[in-house]
């Protein structure tokens, strides 16, 4: 359970980090390029942040600035154009940006918790993409968006009954099955 808090908590860092979702206003080129550089200029500052660090710590803090980054980069551009397929690309890139940062801060586990770790993250990337998804077709995105997601919590489930054995191994398994409609 602890895993799980810590990647939601890091994925809300992200997205608490990077610039509020961008209102649809279009802005000029010069408005554009100057968040460029700013955003060029935080990255540099973000990463410098890092070097003293050492170890997986350092290799969060670089992926945390480079998910900033991305995230920041999409939400400038759609703040650029006001394409609703830029706002896609926002809602992606946030997602793909929290998962490589949850997936970093699993190489501080081993064994079993570690695949547990890199399963929750996958799940929360899957969540996040499915939501984007469903932001751009609504109708037949939620179908396939909720299947997603009830995958995505399956895998996970299957992930902790394998740190378990013999009767409660099967137990939890066939819970799990239960649960998320599988056969």
């Amino acid at each position: 359970m602890n895993t799980l808090f810590n990647i939601k908590t890091s994925i809300l860092v992200v997205f608490m980090l990077v610039l509020p979702m961008a209102q649809a206003a279009t802005m000029t080129k010069a408005e554009y390029q100057a968040g460029k550089t700013r955003i060029s200029a935080d990255v540099k500052a973000d990463k410098a942040a890092c070097v003293p660090l050492a170890d997986n710590a350092k290799d969060i803090c670089i992926e945390e600035a480079k998910a900033k980054e991305k995230a920041a980069r999409a939400e400038l551009k759609y703040g650029y154009t006001a394409k609703s397929s830029d706002r896609n690309k926002v809602l992606v890139a946030k997602a793909e940006a929290g998962y490589a940062v949850a997936k970093e801060k699993c190489d501080d586990q081993s064994g079993n918790a570690k695949d547990v770790c890199v399963q929750e993250a996958k799940a929360l990337k899957t969540k996040a993409l499915a939501n984007a998804k469903m932001g751009k077709e609504i109708g037949e995105a939620k179908v396939d968006a909720s299947q997603a997601k009830r995958d995505a919590d399956y895998k996970v489930a299957t992930e902790k009954c394998d740190s378990m054995s013999g009767d409660a191994k099967a137990s939890c398994a066939a819970a799990a099955k239960t649960k998320f409609g599988k056969s």
